[in-house]
Formats: structure tokens, sequence, C-alpha cells
């Protein structure tokens, strides 16, 4: 028997057998609107797979670095000087010390990674403590490649065990919602955010999933909102108890400000929001500059610096100043100048790729250009990493084709303590984001062997 799982699966995926799965797979995905926008989420015709050893290597690696976030997250609460680290805008600072706290942080957050090819280790390039998508989506795909006729031989051979994440993202937002009014009824949910978003399907895949464990929920948008007499309720009228947010926090500040119904019914506790305000200091990219910044290593464990090491790429907010890099002292800016080629630049607090730049896809002097904008407005710099690859199949102009994609793993993370589950996007970009319009979706499968 093959023993590498992605070479036994193509293996089975004869020219035939890939054609019906192809279309198969894209009517499935049409049926139940597994879509970003108008784009099916997955165009390949296979999972991605991980050994049992590498999973659960992967949730020990996401446990320690999740030890650190809520180390530096909490410091950030404690600590006006530490949270300057974060470049919270004042409106931000605002929220965070009105309104109640939750007993977690981020509850719902997700680790984005890239695998090194040469040692296996993942490499942490963001973390998502705001709004992490695609739980549903993962769910979905992973039931119709479970059912497709390319999974059949394969299933044969090798075991294959789903991760689901949709539970998990039920419990917490109900446990949340228990213990912050302190009763064990279910709450009434609103799914919140703009009505033109292309992950509106992912929002009904979600909504269908809550109702079926018990609990009302709705999908509506900030301007539907109302706040009187201390109830939050939808156009429908309905009293919204707890609201899964998806609407980004700064985009909900800057189209309707801090007066806006959704936020005064959440500073006043009338309802529970899941991510809370105070999770802005983890989402913003500069947390993982403060979890690599020298100055900060007092406030880690050993354990926790040296995850932090291992697994979070060297990051700084770009800022004049002197810093560490390997040991050596340097002069911030004029280092960054000059190492075009090994750097990333990425905008604090915004998401799909927006604003990041190569400095390996770009000539000197945009480099220079994108340095000096950095300069004005909240900026990270973070170094290099080597990004995994592996070969994908794909039906393209009739044609049964295998091309290499890059892959990133995004664990995603509970309570702010463990990760369960994963999100994986695929590209031919380095850039590897559905958002920004080169990605796909995949579902991830534990194999072994039978």
């Amino acid at each position: 028997m093959v023993s590498d799982p992605i070479a036994a699966w193509h293996e089975g995926l004869t020219p035939s057998v890939a054609l019906e799965s192809a279309a198969w797979l894209d009517e499935r995905q049409f049926e139940r609107g597994l879509a970003f926008g108008d784009r099916p989420l997955c165009t390949v015709l296979r999972p991605r797979f991980l050994r049992a050893a590498e999973y659960d290597a992967l949730r020990a690696v996401s446990a320690d670095l999740l030890g650190a976030f809520r180390c530096a997250g909490e410091a950030a609460h404690a600590d006006v000087e530490f949270r300057r680290q974060f470049r919270l805008a004042d409106w931000e600072i605002t929220l965070l010390e009105s309104s109640p706290r939750l007993p977690v942080l981020s509850p719902l957050s997700r680790l984005d990674a890239f695998i090194d090819p040469a040692d296996g280790v993942p490499r942490i390039t963001e973390y998502n403590g705001e709004t992490p998508a695609g739980t549903a989506y993962c769910d979905a795909l992973a039931d119709l490649f479970l059912a497709m006729p390319a999974m059949r031989p394969f299933a044969k051979r090798w075991s294959v065990r789903p991760l689901p994440a949709r539970n998990h993202l039920f419990n917490v937002l109900v446990d949340t919602w228990h213990q912050f009014r302190g009763v064990r009824t279910p709450p009434r949910i609103a799914i919140v955010d703009w009505h033109d978003v292309p992950t509106v399907s992912e929002f009904r895949l979600s909504r269908e999933y809550f109702q079926s464990m018990g609990c009302e929920c709705i999908i509506t948008t900030p301007d539907a909102l109302s706040y009187e007499s201390g109830k939050l309720r939808d156009a429908s009228g309905m009293i919204v108890d707890l609201i899964y947010k998806r609407v980004l926090i700064h985009e909900l500040i800057e189209e309707c400000g801090l007066e806006h119904a959704m936020v005064r019914a959440v500073v006043d506790g009338a309802v529970c929001l899941v991510n809370p305000f105070s999770c802005k200091p983890l989402h913003k990219k500069a947390s993982l500059a403060v979890l690599s910044d020298e100055r900060n290593s007092r406030h880690f464990t050993g354990a926790q610096l040296s995850a932090i090491a291992r697994h979070v790429p060297w990051t700084r907010v770009v800022e004049e100043r002197h810093t560490t890099m390997d040991g050596a002292e340097i002069d911030l800016v004029p280092w960054i100048a000059a190492h075009r080629e090994e750097l990333v630049l990425k905008p604090n607090d915004d998401y799909g790729g927006a604003g990041i730049v190569l400095g390996w896809e770009v000539d000197g002097a945009s480099w220079e250009i994108a340095v000096t904008r950095a300069l004005t407005e909240p900026y990270i710099v973070q170094r290099r990493i080597a990004l995994p690859s592996e070969p994908f199949a794909a039906i393209v102009d009739g044609e049964l084709r295998f091309d290499r994609r890059i892959v990133d793993t995004a664990p995603f993370c509970w309570y702010g303590a463990w990760a369960d589950g994963l999100l994986c996007r695929i590209s031919t970009s380095s850039l590897v984001n559905v958002t920004a319009g080169g990605g796909s979706t995949l579902p991830t499968f534990v194999v072994e062997p039978r």
C-alpha cells in the first residue's frame, strides 16, 4: 500500500473519477451555498491531509502560544504604558475601558500559520483575535469530501477523521452567554455584519446549525438594530441576547460611531458580544511584535518564550528605534530599508491581504514608498518565512491537472486556551487569502493507514 496519503489519493483519482468528482462537488457546493461571493469555496479535488502526530503537535504549539497571547492581553488591560505597543486608536481604548469584561478576552480566535517545508515547524504570521471566519464552511466542505466519489477508493485503505468546528463555536458562544448573564437559558443569537459581505453564505450555515441546537438565531445588520429600554432589538422585533459579531469593530465605528445602538447596548451590559471589544489589542498585528520584542520578555514564562522564539517570526512595529535581530542590535528603519527581500510589511489592523507589501515581490523604489508610509500609520514589519506547497488535482479546461499550491494552516482556537479544527487555504500566490481573490478553502482530515 502507498504510505503517503497524497500519493494514495492521487493513485485512485483516475481521469473518469476526477471528472465525476469535480461535477459532483461543484453541484453540491452550488446547492449548499458554499461560495465566497460568486466563487465556489473549493476548486480542487483533494482535501488537506495531516497525520495524527502532526495534528497533535500543532495543537500543542497552539496551546503554548495562546498562553503567551493571554499574558500579553491581560498586560494590555492592566498597564497603560504596555498597551501603547499595540497602537490602539483613542476610540478603541475608550471601548476597551468602558465595556464589561468577559471571562476571556478573545473567546473565538484563529492562529494563521505556515508549516516550514524544511523543518516541519509551524510559523505563526497572524493572530485573528476578533472575527475568525471559516468554521461553518470547513464543516460543510468536510461533509462533501467525505461523500465525494474520489473518497471511496481512498477510504478503503485509509481511516479518515474530520475536524468539526461548529460544535466548538456553538458551545463557546452559549457558554460565554451563560457566564455573562448567570443563567442557563438558551440565548437569542444575532449574527451581525453588513448586508453585502461575501461570507453571508457562511452566516446561513451557522444560523441553521444554531437553530438545530435549540437557539433562536437571525442574520442582521447594524442598521437594523435598535436599543431602547435596555433591550437590543432587530427590525423584526426579536430581542437579542447574544451577538455573534462578524462585523469588524473598526468598520462598525467608522460607519456608525460610538453612539450606535449595538455599541451602547454592549457598553451598558444589555447584550453579550462575542468577540468583545476587549479583543482588540490581541487582534492587532502588533500583538506578534509584542510577543517577539526583547523588551517584553519579563511578561512571559520560559516555556512561552521558547514557543515564541520557535514559532513566531521576528516582528516589530515600524518606528524609529533600535532593537535586536538574531541577537545583534540594529537601527530598525534603515535596516528595514536595506533588507527588502527578507521582509513583509503589514498594516496593523486590516484583513483580506489589504495593504500588505511583500518585499521580494516589489522593486526598491516601491519598497521605499511602503516604508515611508509605514512610518506614518501603524504598520508592522515581519521576517519572511518559507512557504510550504503541495500538489493538488483540479479539472482545468476539461482535463485533469496536478499543480503545486501554497498551503496555510490556521487552527481554530477556543476560550483563548486550546485549538481544535482548522481552516486550510491554498493558493498559487504568495498572498494566501480567499478574501484577496487568489485562494481556495479546503477541509482538513486526520488520516492514518488502515
